[in-house]
């Protein structure tokens, strides 16, 4: 069964969604421009083009919160007096380490309602003030550990499901790295449900904070927070979120506390969704315009190019109100009329140069990283409080898509945190298609902030790169920046949606140069 046909089902009876009216929100929002086939009793079924980790139903949960086990033996148990409700289970699996390594996992607990699962790993270096990355994956609804096993983490599945190997290219080499399982009924998490990056945002800070007070040890630790996909829309709200508690902090530093400014140094978005308006315009380019090969024909590309202008109108709409009246309807029909001739030719919408192998599922990765969670000595072993591990939850995606998150203007968080100092890296593999690199760097070109002319103004620069393994430059280039002040804009040649999974020494390269602040 095709999630398509699960996302179908999120729409109700004569046009609504949930209550929403659409004839109501087609009259008010277009002034009576007609949304078309796509928003009528026949709508196409809309998959979720935004991750691939929600392509298919094998990987997805339509349960609510799952069932609970009972007990774990935790190894601490931490709380903070300054966030009433909030604590932290932590316990040290052995899995996806070696001997001399340690990794912890647990929980953030929001009293009875919430939980956060995570997994951290220290740095192989040993630099107890090695900078922590937090990463989050996309979705909306996936499980970060999706990246844990197939993109960045220290190990990476093997092909039968039943046990993992080690990545030479992990991000944890110079880095402590944390993999946070968000919203809530995400992966191994569990709880009353979150519908907003903003709310989710919210949850990651207090588990920011609890992660720096469980670990003193790591207090020198600078922060870097990291994402791709629909984290795209979680990165800039989790940075907002701990922009403005700092400004808080700072606005009564005379009174005492035990919530510190947390040490947010850089972010980073990889083939994001941050700014639909300005990314929904290259589609259409990227499928038959792009440095590779066409994929479609160029009435094929046309076609998705006659949508955009009422695409962006209704965009331009919920730019305006930011609400779910405002913010649904574009999300049906921009997707629905503009991404699905793509779709329907069978290819790999996370690379353009391939098509979806597995039955569909593009990558089985997946299916072996199910297979590997699911087992019951990894559950007990990672301290998972839920007794089944699913990769995505469409529960949580059709909450994300109904209260109008998806098409939100998320880039407009972006100006104050380069404003602050704040480094922001947006980095694109090239061969990515749904969050393709013209868009990702239209949308840095035009973030509005005090260098946006000399952003502009910069040269692309050709970036080499150096083999992690001989230090030596690498003889043919990795890519192309460019740089003005905190921000940057990093194309990567020959790499997809997921650009570890791709160029896993040229991204171990990439982050170990942002995070030690080199250039590239």
């Amino acid at each position: 069964m095709r999630v398509s046909s699960l996302v179908g089902c999120f729409l109700g009876v004569a046009g609504t969604v949930s209550g929403l009216d659409f004839e109501m929100l087609r009259q008010k929002v277009l002034g009576g421009v007609s949304f078309g086939n796509s928003l009528s009793s026949k709508i196409k079924k809309l998959p979720d083009y935004f991750n691939m980790h929600s392509s298919y139903a094998d990987s997805l949960s339509s349960q609510g919160i799952p069932n609970i086990k009972k007990t774990t033996a935790w190894s601490k148990v931490s709380k903070m007096s300054e966030l009433e409700g909030y604590s932290m289970r932590i316990k040290k699996p052995k899995l996806c380490v070696g001997e001399d390594e340690t990794s912890y996992s647990g929980y953030l607990d929001i009293s009875d309602k919430s939980h956060f699962f995570f997994w951290f790993f220290e740095a192989k270096s040993k630099k107890k003030d090695a900078p922590i990355i937090l990463w989050v994956n996309g979705g909306p609804g996936c499980s970060s550990l999706l990246g844990l096993f197939m993109e960045l983490g220290p190990c990476r599945i093997n092909v039968s499901g039943d046990g993992t190997i080690p990545n030479d290219f992990g991000w944890n080499q110079d880095a402590h790295v944390v993999f946070l399982d968000q919203p809530t009924n995400v992966g191994f998490s569990y709880g009353e449900s979150r519908s907003s990056s903003f709310a989710a945002g919210k949850d990651v800070y207090a588990f920011i904070q609890l992660l720096y007070s469980s670990f003193p040890e790591y207090a020198n630790s600078k922060l870097h927070v990291f994402g791709e996909s629909y984290g795209g829309h979680y990165v800039p709200a989790i940075a907002k979120a701990i922009f403005d508690k700092n400004n808080e902090l700072a606005a009564v530093s005379n009174k005492p506390s035990k919530l510190r400014r947390v040490p947010l140094e850089s972010i980073g978005i990889g083939n994001g969704l941050v700014d639909p308006l300005e990314q929904y315009k290259y589609f259409g380019q990227m499928a038959c315009n792009s440095t590779y090969p066409p994929v479609l024909s160029q009435r094929q590309c046309d076609n998705i190019d006659s949508y955009y202008p009422t695409c962006a109108k209704l965009i331009e709409a919920c730019y305006k109100y930011e609400n779910r009246y405002a913010c649904v309807p574009p999300s049906y029909y921009c997707n629905n009329n503009m991404l699905s001739s793509y779709y329907q030719e069978g290819l790999n919408p996370y690379d353009v140069r391939a098509k979806c192998a597995d039955g569909g599922l593009c990558y089985s990765e997946i299916t072996a990283i199910s297979k590997f969670l699911n087992d019951p000595k990894v559950i007990d072993e990672v301290g998972s409080s839920v007794n089944s591990y699913e990769s995505c939850s469409s529960k949580v995606y059709q909450d994300f898509l109904l209260s109008g998150d998806w098409m939100k203007p998320y880039m407009r968080e972006l100006p104050q945190l380069l404003e602050s100092g704040i480094r922001v890296l947006v980095y694109a593999g090239d061969a990515d298609w749904i969050c393709n690199w013209y868009g990702n760097k239209a949308f840095s070109l035009k973030l509005e902030w005090s260098g946006k002319e000399e952003f502009n103004l910069a040269k692309d620069t050709q970036w080499k790169g150096s083999s992690i393994v001989s230090k030596m430059p690498f003889d043919s280039f990795a890519g192309e920046h460019r740089t003005f002040g905190p921000l940057t804009f990093l194309r990567i040649f020959e790499a997809g949606h997921m650009v570890p999974y791709d160029q896993p020494e040229h991204s171990l390269d990439m982050i170990n140069r942002w995070i030690n602040n080199q250039s590239f």
